[in-house]
């Protein structure tokens, strides 16, 4: 009898062993293991969206728990975050009936680039957090979806392989200032080089905003940022703040002029929430104007982006494009802001999210649901193309705190 528990013992050892070897060494066809034991995955998938919220907490069992609250997160409360959202619940939009409307087009141009629909992927840092191909498999994915790829200054793989998984795709470049200005003018050269559209200053984060999740996470990034310039310092092992805090800090728009003297290409300011600094930004020479809060990441107690959205629409009056980020997640979404004075949109978190889940069919999969949903919404609207959406007016909800 002993000799039998023994046996069970060491048998009951070994399965509990190859257990522990099948979960931690991650070596299965699914996932790979980054220097310090940071799992990424490597799926390579199609994947089915029923609904679009479906997607945060399918990349919640893929993507490991720093990562996940570093892309998931926002600012302290999170309050600013979730108004993103919320927000677009300020207005409806009249179903229309008898409009004669006929499988809608959804096709426009933003810079002169003609892209399959109103979205574009914004710019966030570390794809590599979620896929092993980081932002090339989301170029790749952006590209085979007919929309622009926005590069960020902080992202895990270098200009040129983003550009290479394009494979002549529109991308646009952005920049974080370097306090270096040697850097700036090769980072801007590369961009130009290699073909990027447009350069986008991003100007709302002098310094990073108060991201409670990564502090008790004690984050910090598994991966190297090999667009930051060396001298600023080591990205790998370090937290945004850090990041952040070796950037241009302090901004004006002198800055604005001094990107537009190193290079042809448009550039596009990014980060604007108030009617004053869209002026300022245009009269500094801006291409574009980009309304964003930074996906409630910065900034927390801001408005949301579309709360502001329509009075900055106003300001500008058509003098230069409007690109709108932060809370877009569906096609009532999309057309809202395109009603309210945007003439793009983008969208961040959910082509991560793709990408964690499949790779760059799945960011194709999130591009070809925000299709089919923007049709959908069109048609019920009675909005045959995107000039129609500009043209159209929505319904405020005044009875909500919104309108108060």
């Amino acid at each position: 009898m002993k000799k039998f528990i023994f046996i069970l013992c060491a048998c009951l050892v070994v399965l509990f062993v190859v257990w522990l070897v099948l979960r931690f060494n991650k070596t299965n066809s699914n996932e790979v293991v980054y220097d310090g034991g940071y799992v990424a995955s490597v799926a390579d998938e199609s994947i089915v969206i029923y609904d679009i919220d479906d997607l945060e907490a399918q990349a919640w069992e893929v993507i490991p728990q720093g990562g996940f609250d570093y892309i998931r997160g926002g600012a302290e409360t999170e309050n600013t975050m979730k108004r993103n959202e919320m927000a677009f619940d300020m207005v409806d939009i009249y179903p229309r009936v008898l409009t004669g409307v006929n499988e809608p087009d959804i096709t426009t141009e933003i810079l002169g680039i003609d892209i399959s629909l109103p979205v574009i992927v914004a710019p966030a840092a570390a794809h590599g957090l979620a896929h092993v191909s980081a932002e090339a498999g989301s170029a790749r994915g952006a590209a085979a979806s007919g929309t622009i790829m926005s590069v960020s200054t902080y992202a895990s793989s270098t200009l040129e392989q983003v550009a290479q998984a394009g494979e002549g795709a529109p991308q646009w470049f952005q920049l974080y200032l370097s306090k270096d200005d040697a850097a700036n003018r090769n980072l801007i050269k590369t961009a130009e080089d290699l073909g990027y559209r447009a350069i986008i200053l991003t100007v709302d984060a002098p310094v990073g905003g108060n991201r409670v999740s990564d502090a008790r996470n004690n984050f910090k990034f598994p991966l190297a940022m090999p667009n930051v310039p060396k001298k600023s310092g080591k990205t790998k092992g370090q937290g945004i703040g850090a990041i952040f805090a070796a950037a241009q800090n302090e901004l004006g728009p002198y800055d604005v002029m001094y990107v537009k003297s190193l290079t042809d290409l448009p550039v596009i300011v990014k980060g604007i929430q108030h009617p004053d600094d869209a002026e300022i930004a245009i009269l500094a020479g801006a291409d574009a104007i980009w309304v964003s809060n930074h996906g409630g990441r910065q900034l927390d107690g801001a408005p949301a982006s579309f709360e502001v959205l329509g009075e900055i629409a106003e300001r500008v009056n058509k003098r230069v494009p409007i690109i709108f980020d932060s809370g877009i997640r569906r096609g009532q979404h999309i057309f809202k802001a395109i009603a309210m004075g945007a003439d793009v949109v983008a969208i961040g978190r959910p082509v991560i999210y793709g990408l964690a889940l499949g790779g760059w069919r799945g960011v194709v999969s999130v591009f070809d649901y925000l299709k089919a949903d923007l049709e959908r919404v069109m048609w019920l609207a009675g909005t045959q193309n995107i000039d129609d959406i500009k043209n159209i007016n929505l319904r405020k909800r005044c009875e909500t705190k919104w309108c108060e």
